[in-house]
């Protein structure tokens, strides 16, 4: 009788327990009435895109204009840092008849592939090792968007590339991409530098200078279109 009793007070509390949940949009104001709570349940799906492409946007304006905003840690997301990976590692990975050539030193789209986001994580490890408050997937995000200013420059560097190349047109090429290595360094930091210790930071800041002196490496050594 004792274990009958038990076994309904137990499933009388379970009973109690709601299962219900909601999925709720990020960044939006919410209020205080759930019934009037905002989910992307109830919007068209393209205003849903809409509002994430606007998003995207708007973390690419903060990367060009890196200021004391913490947009991209409050509201991370790993689309920015997706799409430039895979542009970039398409860029890189030149035309075919390149490809066909064993001796071509160029990366291939997987080496890119695997140099950015490896290289992402192991920077963010190391951010969470010397005691960092900030989140994996935070730092990723902030990371994988502050390479912009470089995709900029990959583009750049293939216009120039068209034409016959010259020892002038190698400087103009130095010159963007270390003014776009700098850029990307400046704001990565500038998100990042507030999240560890004052007395580690420059054992934070000296692995996310690597990070972008490889990408910016493989963009300058990319000789041919």
């Amino acid at each position: 009788m004792a274990d009958v009793e038990f076994h309904g007070q137990e499933q009388g509390m379970m009973n109690d327990v709601s299962l219900e949940g909601e999925i709720t949009v990020p960044g939006l104001a919410q209020s205080e009435d759930d019934d009037d709570q905002f989910s992307t349940l109830d919007e068209p799906v393209k205003e849903t895109v809409m509002r994430d492409v606007k998003a995207v946007g708007q973390k690419f304006f903060h990367v060009l204009y890196p200021k004391t905003s913490r947009v991209l840690l409050k509201e991370w997301d790993l689309w920015g840092p997706l799409i430039l990976c895979v542009f970039m590692a398409m860029m890189l990975q030149g035309s075919s008849e390149h490809l066909d050539k064993m001796n071509d030193g160029g990366p291939q789209f997987a080496e890119v592939f695997v140099i950015y986001w490896v290289g992402a994580v192991v920077v963010t490890l190391n951010t969470k090792l010397l005691g960092g408050n900030i989140s994996f997937f935070q730092s990723i995000c902030v990371l994988g968007y502050c390479v912009f200013p470089l995709t900029v420059a990959l583009v750049v560097c293939r216009i120039v590339l068209i034409a016959d190349q010259t020892t002038a047109l190698f400087i103009v090429r130095f010159i963007i991409v270390v003014v776009a290595f700098a850029w990307s360094t400046f704001a990565s930091t500038a998100f990042l530098a507030d999240s560890q210790p004052s007395n580690r930071k420059a054992l934070a800041v000296y692995p996310i200078f690597l990070f972008y002196f490889v990408i910016s490496w493989l963009i300058i050594s990319h000789t041919h279109t």
